[in-house]
């Protein structure tokens, strides 16, 4: 076992669950961990209110909307038209995958890895988001590497 695996399981053996990540659903997670990069959760959350207010956070939503309105609603999370173009490619990604699925968690059902490299080939999508969705959206066992983690380590 490598020796990352052995501190993950040592502080999921002794602190449990966290459910540290906030969010209602696994769409919401995922939407948060690309709106969270290069700002602050607070500003996260904003925005992700307003995709709520307006009834917005589903899938068939998100995909029907046009870019520049879906850049307008997350303004509050920062550079709102990289990250609505980068939505948008996490959105046709799981489109193409998943046979048109109404439900996120169909297209996370997949390996690690290999969900992995998926989410990794999307642009706009590095090694903390994809570990993050990973993590927090799909429940899969992975340790997100952050500025913070390299300080520690």
């Amino acid at each position: 076992m490598s020796p990352l695996r052995d501190i993950y399981n040592t502080l999921y053996k002794y602190f449990g669950p966290q459910h540290w990540w906030p969010g209602d659903s696994v769409l919401e997670i995922m939407v948060g961990a690309i709106l969270t990069q290069n700002t602050n959760w607070e500003n996260v959350s904003r925005a992700i209110a307003n995709l709520k207010e307006n009834n917005l956070l589903s899938l068939g939503a998100l995909a029907e909307l046009p870019l520049e309105h879906l850049a307008e609603k997350i303004r509050p999370a920062g550079y709102y038209n990289i990250k609505a173009a980068r939505l948008k490619n996490l959105l046709n990604l799981i489109k193409k995958d998943c046979n048109d699925c109404r439900d996120p968690r169909d297209f996370l059902d997949e390996d690690r890895e290999i969900l992995r490299e998926k989410l990794l080939a999307v642009k706009g999508i590095g090694p903390e988001t994809a570990d993050s969705i990973l993590l927090y959206a799909a429940g899969k066992p992975v340790f997100v590497v952050d500025a913070y983690t390299y300080r520690i380590f």
